[in-house]
């Protein structure tokens, strides 16, 4: 990632894969790559360290947002903030602040619209689920690009030698692995959406797939891959291995029933018990999987796939130091390795009232007295909206060892995007729903406990339900990214559970069915007429 970053030229390679993005800030996306933009690519191909350089920023496209960090030269042009359009910042917002499990305490003077993820109200003009949309499409393009010139015929007539093909076939399987991940969120999010991959021509604006077709898509890619794929725990910390490709498989299953109304989670057990069966394991001393140096501390062996930071070599404004900064003031941020607050996102009263205040896997700030109600979520004076609601803590930017980390800006501490933890969690809810041993179940849940306070208390195969499983994902798991899909999948989202500001009122309202997705951002649509929009927007 490193050297990638400092070779600028190879900008060069992404401008074939710029004409599919489908951010608005491109003005022709139906245009045509030029002889002269083919020839630089071929140029740059001339090295064989080229190849590796893509892959890597196909990688570090998850985590920064253009060709210099923390901002400056954005891969997306200048018509969104760097900050707000950064991968993970994006998927995260539309997934914890759209629930009881984040608020976000700044006003619209800097950040306009942020209140309608808060509020569920958001439209088609939202500008963070656009930027979010921008940036997924980014991606996919990049790795298409990647799949186009790295063919057997490619390689053949560059005179690539065997043993860097070799190589290149692994970084194809990592490269269509992430495609699948991006695409998994893609749907995840909007639903239907725009789909193209390598095979299609480029200038060609693409035509809109259902969530099942691309669903469907998936599954099929990740089977295809598995033979490529380094065995697990066998390739460099950061790259994909066999089980994440699993893993993604177990949540696209897992979550079938949203996706495509078919129950799969007979096929989804199968996937999970290969995940948990796969060498990976819970840590015994689960704070490490949040600290600066959760790459080297043992937190690896947990970790399936994490979205690697580094304070010097991978600066953003989103990531992981909006994650830390955001969530503490001034005075707190030290103990969490920052050199500032950001009074940021807090939980609401109802997700306190249901982790409680027991269970040692949800982190209170120690001796915080501000109320839980979040009364005004809408003034512009920070410091206020901030302190109301409940104040929690989950990442720092602490070694293991208690030393600093790189930077007091930029956290070296990694997103654990996929870890064992959760496949227990997986497995639980599935034996909860008649798939699976609940008595294996409970005994997952059980080590999870325990492993945070050995004082926990325990559970037996009878208490094993959907309500108590939806609950430990909530302690286990909060302000990891899972919150809104876990809802939805429970049947929790729309009705049936409430929370403050839900719908725009303080005492919360059900909300509609097309509060499901998110719109299909307008730009896209003027763009593009093969988009079509969401019902309801």
């Amino acid at each position: 990632m490193e050297k990638l970053l400092k070779i600028k030229n190879v900008r060069v390679v992404f401008i074939l894969s710029l004409l599919f993005t489908l951010s608005s800030c491109l003005d022709d996306l139906n245009i045509a790559p030029k002889d002269d933009d083919q020839d630089l690519s071929e140029v740059f191909f001339t090295k064989p360290e080229s190849y590796k350089q893509f892959l890597a920023k196909i990688y570090a496209g998850f985590v920064v947002t253009g060709q210099e960090g923390p901002a400056g030269n954005s891969d997306l042009g200048s018509s969104v903030d760097e900050g707000f359009s950064q991968y993970m910042r994006g998927y995260w917002q539309c997934q914890e602040l759209t629930t009881d499990e984040a608020m976000i305490a700044w006003g619209e003077s800097d950040n306009t619209t942020i209140k309608d993820l808060n509020f569920n109200t958001w439209n088609k003009d939202n500008i963070f689920s656009e930027a979010f949309f921008a940036r997924v499409f980014f991606q996919i393009g990049l790795c298409n690009e990647f799949l186009r010139e790295t063919t057997p015929e490619k390689l053949s007539s560059r005179g690539v030698s065997d043993d860097l093909k070799t190589q290149i076939t692994k970084f194809r399987a990592e490269v269509r692995f992430l495609r699948a991940l991006t695409y998994y969120h893609g749907i995840d999010i909007f639903g239907n959406v725009p789909f193209m991959t390598d095979t299609d021509v480029l200038g060609v604006k693409p035509s809109m797939q259902t969530r099942e077709y691309v669903f469907d898509y998936l599954l099929t890619e990740l089977d295809a891959i598995d033979v490529d794929l380094a065995a697990p725990k066998s390739n460099e910390y950061g790259r994909a291995d066999k089980v994440a490709a699993w893993m993604l498989k177990a949540k696209l299953l897992l979550n079938s029933k949203v996706y495509t109304n078919k129950d799969r989670s007979a096929d989804a057990l199968i996937a999970v018990n290969k995940v948990i069966s796969s060498g990976y394991a819970i840590i015994a001393d689960r704070n490490k999987l949040f600290q600066a140096d959760n790459n080297t501390n043992g937190a690896q062996n947990e970790i399936i796939f994490p979205l690697v930071s580094d304070g010097l070599k991978s600066k953003t404004w989103g990531g992981m130091t909006y994650l830390v900064h955001a969530q503490c003031d001034d005075k707190l941020a030290p103990s969490l390795g920052v050199d500032t607050g950001w009074k940021g996102y807090r939980v609401r009263k109802e997700f306190a009232e249901t982790v409680g205040t027991n269970d040692a896997r949800v982190t209170y700030v120690v001796g915080n007295i501000d109320p839980a109600s979040i009364t005004n979520p809408t003034v512009d004076t920070n410091a206020d909206a901030f302190y109301q609601g409940k104040k929690l803590t989950k990442f720092t930017n602490i070694r293991s060892d208690g030393a600093k980390a790189s930077s007091l800006t930029f956290p070296d501490t990694d997103f654990p995007l996929f870890r064992m933890g959760d496949a227990y969690l997986m497995y639980a809810e599935l034996a909860a729903n008649g798939f699976g041993d609940k008595t294996i179940a409970s005994g997952y849940i059980n080590d999870l406990r325990k492993r945070a306070s050995i004082t926990a208390p325990t559970i037996t195969a009878s208490q094993v339900t959907a309500d108590l499983v939806l609950n430990e994902r909530a302690k286990e798991l909060y302000w990891e990214g899972y919150r809104r899909q876990d809802l939805i999948r429970f049947g929790k989202y729309l009705s049936g559970y409430n929370w403050e500001w839900k719908g725009g009122v303080q005492a919360g309202a059900p909300l509609a069915e097309y509060r499901l997705l998110f719109a299909i951002p307008a730009n896209e649509l003027r763009s593009n007429s093969n988009l079509k929009q969401n019902e309801g927007y």
